[in-house]
């Protein structure tokens, strides 16, 4: 179809269907213009936009009844023609504003007509749609004249009509976008901005409009959920828009003091223009606050996403028009904000995190006293419910409880003190923190996990920076811990840290049932006030003072080394206690008064339950976590502390519960990385000479000697050569004090000594030298001379009536051994003294300390060889042998259940070990047979496999002694074949075990007979030959 590019054309194509569609009103007519249209260009239509437009207007203002069919393709049209062109005149622009809104709503005088159609309420809304973009610059404004408020109002009426009561979801969501449109918050860059007195008339007029458009809008949002998302977001975008336009804080700056009078003639229209003065403001943010919280309350939980992220928005838009005008809503909108920070969609997240930063960044709470305080009084009612929601919500409902308190803290920001100078709010807010980190200390496992035997080296398993998992009363959820943390972490970041450090060491101090969840805290505030892992919106106002850091850490220091926090009752084990614990266990309660003394004071408090004893477990590991925290917080400044924090440390490193011993030892990672050192190693090693000092000093006084040998044994089990010079004194010290107080203290100071020898044992020592003024006899260098020292208490001690005592004796005494062996001149006599004691506990003690007595005459006869032979034949293999004969009967009988048993583990012991002491003790062949003879029966399938396994090896070990005794010995049991003589004059070979059929023995006969063939390498003839009888 040809275009028409001129007017003069385009006339003369379009004005026959003109005319004929203002004579008769048909769809047909309207079509058929419709089509015409199309061939004319834009700047053709927009010289006869009237022209053209005047039928359609004409046959829409046609008095009487009309077919919807034909308003619809009539409204349709003019919509097409005002998309292709401008509305230049404000008359026009009013008048199609009119008729068209008329199409909606026919006039009364109509009588009851009939409900539109669908299409057609959708094309006219299209269609002003179209007519608000299509007016021309200045053009638009002339319906914002308080002479065409009826208008409007009318309009407005319409369109929220539709967006509430249709159920249309295309409907509602269009007659919802119209309105953006009519209040001129449009998304689109085609209207020009507006300047400020022009946004402060369309203030003044629209406010006319704010009660019915935001009560209607608030039922829209909270209506069914089946009206789709989008319609939700539609009605929430125009929420904001309008109240923020007409709420907003810079035009009610302006509004003048007085009402303005309108021109004569306009006595009406004045009635409806709203002043918005100071009343009327605050009247209508209290009517606002309703609707606003009644909005939030749907939209914060409603399932979709994009919902939540438009009611993002909406607090967005308020907070930074509206701060002052609308204040009294801030309580809800900033819960909902910050209520969704945690939202489970990232994109709510990422605007909730933005529009956090802004508010921030803008310092809107900042300088803003209103909004401080609002805030202030939140924080203050949720600190007050807080321990009852954390008692009383699931993990999802903590969390966000949580979320909702740490962005309270964030956005006060740098005004967080306004709370904490408040005492009401700070008690409030501190009581429900200490509440909510109440403990589980239920678990009797913590007091039950004891650190068995010796330990190994610090730096094996150490992860620093680690804390242990705790577990507490009101919550599971590890992210309820972390919010928690960052809480506290927000408070020091942000706070006045003298009055937060007092604050909390009071309730610290006030009562033990604070005392954990306070050392928490205050470790969290350090942290925080460090800037160390806080998530913060804005930077605080007053740099960080490290000495005023360093000034409060030293006084947490103090309180949580102080002996009354420090040395608790972890447990009832006398032998593990320090004499003021076991004090306190009889109902007595030590108060130091310093290094030198003591004073046991009588006290009333109740016998110490597994309750107390996990509490106090947890209240050191708490107070060991602090002291890292410090370190890390203050990096090598923190060597000034070393002074009065490592010694303490290292004793709790030495402690027997072992979640004490993994914390200190984790603490001490920590120091060692803060504070520059390599390693833990370099730590002891560059502070050893104070921290023997130390030790020295304490072992002098029998109440702190326990603690004193715990911080050598740490030192030892964690040093090199380097660190014997320097405790070669102190460790003679302990020999000294272990001479004067075995009974009470023996099994502290056997641990340190196993410290000692592990340490010098690990320690690549140089060899002796021979000395010439005593005939080749080598130097005894001074480890030697101390094993030897040690040896001699350990002799003294192997009969001591305590287990405990016994067993590590025979620990030490096995490493002293190994020490000596060099030194044979030296070794010999004192194995010769220790022999005796040694030889009762192998034949009348303890099953535990016979298995641990049998690794001493193992370690023994590697060293000392013959000169245990004799003695060995004579005093200790008569009871082996006769042992393990009578206990295979009950082992062959045993279920798989006996080889968790001592006994089974004493005969596995015994076996492992007999044959190899046989063959270095070269025994005789008397005392071979009577091993052999012993060991034979546990070659039965009968017995237990491992058992089995361990008396093949007694056998290896003989053959490689005597193998022909041993043959004969096993094929005296089975034979798998016969010999016969090389020669007639011989007499044949005759052996029990020829023809003998298979029996419990003959299986394993058979593979040592086998692996014997094997060592000798010859054929089993000769070997017959030369065993049997002549």
């Amino acid at each position: 179809m040809a275009v028409f590019d001129t007017p003069q054309a385009a006339f003369g194509a379009l004005r026959p269907v003109c005319v004929q569609l203002t004579r008769a009103q048909t769809v047909e007519n309207v079509r058929q213009l419709q089509a015409h249209l199309a061939g004319v260009s834009g700047a053709a239509l927009q010289e006869l936009q009237e022209y053209v437009l005047f039928p359609l207007r004409f046959a829409l203002r046609v008095p009487g009844p009309k077919q919807e069919r034909l308003v619809q393709s009539l409204v349709q049209c003019i919509s097409s023609v005002l998309a292709a062109t401008c509305v230049k005149k404000q008359e026009l622009l009013q008048e199609l504003f009119s008729e068209l809104c008329t199409c909606l709503a026919p006039p009364p005088s109509s009588g009851k007509a009939p409900p539109l159609s669908e299409e057609l309420k959708l094309a006219v809304i299209q269609a002003l749609h179209t007519l608000m973009h299509s007016a021309y610059g200045d053009v638009i404004l002339s319906l914002y004249q308080p002479s065409s408020l009826p208008l409007l109002g009318f309009a407005v009426s319409l369109l929220l009509t539709l967006a509430e009561q249709e159920k249309a979801k295309q409907i509602k969501i269009s007659a919802l976008e119209c309105l953006q449109v009519l209040v001129l918050q449009c998304d689109c860059q085609e209207h020009r901005h507006l300047d400020e007195d022009e946004e402060q008339q369309c203030g003044d007029l629209f406010a006319s409009f704010l009660p019915g458009i935001s009560i209607t809008l608030s039922r829209v949002i909270a209506g069914d959920i089946k009206q789709g998302h989008k319609t939700t977001v539609s009605a929430i975008r125009l929420f904001y828009l309008i109240v923020g336009l007409v709420m907003a804080d810079k035009q009610l700056a302006r509004i003048p003091k007085s009402k303005e009078k309108l021109p004569v003639g306009h006595s009406r229209i004045s009635e409806l223009m709203i002043y918005r003065g100071s009343d009327w403001t605050k009247s209508t943010a209290e009517k606002l606050s309703l609707l606003l919280h009644k909005v939030v309350e749907s939209s914060s939980v409603h399932p979709h996403w994009k919902v939540r992220l438009e009611l993002v928005d909406l607090v967005h838009h308020i907070l930074r028009n509206c701060s002052h005008s609308l204040v009294d809503s801030f309580s809800h909108l900033l819960k909902a904000l910050v209520g969704l920070v945690n939202d489970e969609n990232s994109e709510v997240q990422s605007r909730c995190n933005k529009v956090l930063q802004g508010i921030a960044e803008q310092r809107i709470v900042a300088h803003n006293r209103a909004l401080a305080d609002v805030l202030s009084e939140n924080l203050h009612s949720l600190a007050t419910a807080l321990p009852r929601l954390m008692n009383s919500q699931d993990d999802i409902g903590k969390v966000s409880t949580l979320s909702l308190l740490l962005g309270y803290l964030k956005l006060l920001g740098p005004k967080i003190n306004i709370v904490l100078n408040s005492v009401s709010h700070l008690q409030r807010l501190s009581k429900a923190l200490v509440q909510v980190l109440e403990l589980d200390v239920t678990d009797v496992k913590i007091v039950e996990a004891r650190r068995s035997g010796p330990p190994g080296p610090l730096q094996q398993g150490v992860q620093k920076g680690r804390c242990q998992k705790k577990y507490f009363r009101f919550f599971t959820e590890d992210k309820v811990f972390q919010l928690l943390q960052q809480v506290c972490r927000v408070l020091g970041y942000y706070g006045n840290l003298y009055l937060l450090v007092d604050h909390f060491m009071g309730l610290y101090s006030e009562s033990g049932l604070y005392r954990k969840q306070a050392a928490m805290i205050l470790n969290e505030l350090v942290m925080g006030a460090a800037g160390v892992g806080v998530d913060f919106l804005q930077e605080r106002e007053v740099p960080l003072n490290v000495d005023d850091l360093k000034a409060s850490i030293t006084s947490i220091l103090d309180e949580y080394m102080d002996q009354v926090n420090w040395y608790l009752v972890t447990s009832i084990d006398t032998e593990e206690s320090s004499p003021e614990q076991s004090e306190q266990h009889l109902g007595l309660t030590v108060r130091a008064g310093g290094v030198s003394s003591s004073v046991l004071l009588l006290s009333s408090e109740p016998p110490v339950t597994a309750r107390t004893m996990n509490s106090n477990i947890w209240q050191i590991c708490i107070q060991l976590e602090g002291v890292g925290c410090f370190a890390a917080v203050l990096g090598k400044e923190f060597r000034l502390l070393l002074l009065s924090a490592l010694y303490p440390v290292l004793e709790k490193a030495g402690d027997r519960t072992l979640l004490i011993s993994e914390t200190a030892l984790g603490t001490l990672a920590d120091i060692s990385e803060a504070c520059g050192y390599d390693s833990v190693q370099c730590l002891i090693s560059e502070n050893s000479d104070y921290l023997v000092n130390g030790i020295s000093l304490n072992l002098r006084h029998l109440a702190y000697q326990p603690r004193a040998s715990q911080v050598l044994d740490t030192m030892l089990r964690n040093s090199d050569a380097s660190l014997l010079p320097l405790v070669e004194d102190v460790i003679q010290d302990v020999l000294s004090a272990l001479d004067q107080s075995y009974n009470s203290q023996a099994s502290t100071f056997l641990r340190v000594l196993h410290s000692v020898m592990t340490a010098l044992d690990e320690v690549p020592l140089a060899k002796p030298e021979p000395n010439s003024d005593t005939e080749g006899e080598a130097l005894m260098p001074s480890h030697a001379q101390l094993a030897r020292d040690v040896m001699e208490r350990c002799i003294h001690l192997l009969s001591d009536r305590s287990l405990r005592v016994r067993l590590k004796v025979l620990d030490v005494l096995e490493l002293c051994v190994t020490m000596l062996h060099p030194h044979g001149n030296h070794l010999l006599p004192m194995a010769h003294r220790v022999w005796p004691a040694l030889v009762m506990r192998l034949i009348s003690d303890d099953p535990l300390a016979v298995l641990r007595a049998f690794k001493v005459l193992c370690t023994l006869a590697q060293t000392c060889g013959d000169f245990l032979r004799q003695r060995f034949s004579r005093d200790v293999l008569p009871k082996l042998t006769s042992s393990l004969l009578s206990q295979a009967p009950m082992s062959a009988r045993a279920g798989p259940v006996y080889s968790h048993t001592l006994a089974f583990k004493l005969q596995l012991a015994v076996l492992q070990g007999l044959g190899s002491l046989c063959e270095r003790l070269d025994m005789g062949e008397s005392d071979l047979n009577k091993v052999a003879d012993a060991c034979l029966i546990y070659l039965s399938a009968k017995q237990p496999v491992k058992l089995q396994e361990a008396a093949q090896s007694v056998f290896l070990h003989l053959m490689h002694v005597d193998p022909d005794s041993t043959w004969l010995l096993l094929s005296e049991v089975c034979c798998p074949e016969g010999y016969e003589p090389p020669h007639p004059s011989l007499h044949p070979v005759k052996l029990s075990g020829m023809g003998r059929p298979r029996n419990e023995l003959t299986d394993n006969v058979l593979l040592l007979l086998q692996r014997l063939q094997q060592q000798e390498g010859t054929g089993p003839r000769t070997s017959t030959q030369e065993a049997s009888p002549s």
